[in-house]
């Protein structure tokens, strides 16, 4: 059975940060993309990050650019995200999902149907 499962969320002041992980079981994750959303109450989901197979370049929401940092460790089968500089607009459940068709590019280009999704952790900012 394939499971994602996120973890390192929390509560957080304005200017905190969070480094979020994505722990893969069941699965390989160094052949898949490895992408994050968010999603806050009332909105739609918001594609954040994506960190890509191997040497591929990863992608960043213009929202977030600069304050996030998204990578992975294949022998840990493990994603990252981490979160610097937090604004309360940050405030949402993220979600990582994995991919393995078209990588970080699927994701630019809208894509909605993902290999794997994990259950999301919460991220509060306070201001």
């Amino acid at each position: 059975q394939v499971q994602l499962q996120e973890s390192g969320g929390g509560l957080v002041q304005a200017g905190g940060s969070l480094r979020l992980s994505c722990a893969a079981s069941g699965v390989t994750l160094r052949n898949y993309a490895i992408m994050w959303f968010r999603q806050a109450p009332g909105k739609e989901r918001e594609a954040v990050s994506c960190v890509g197979e191997r040497d591929a370049p990863s992608y960043y929401a213009d929202s977030v650019k600069g304050r996030f940092t998204v990578s992975r460790d294949d022998s840990k089968n493990t994603g990252f995200l981490q979160l610097d500089n937090l604004k309360p607009e940050d405030s949402a459940v993220y979600y990582c999902a994995a991919h393995r068709s078209g990588g970080c590019v699927y994701m630019q280009l809208g894509g909605n149907e993902y290999d794997y999704w994990g259950q999301g952790t919460q991220v509060s900012v306070s201001s």
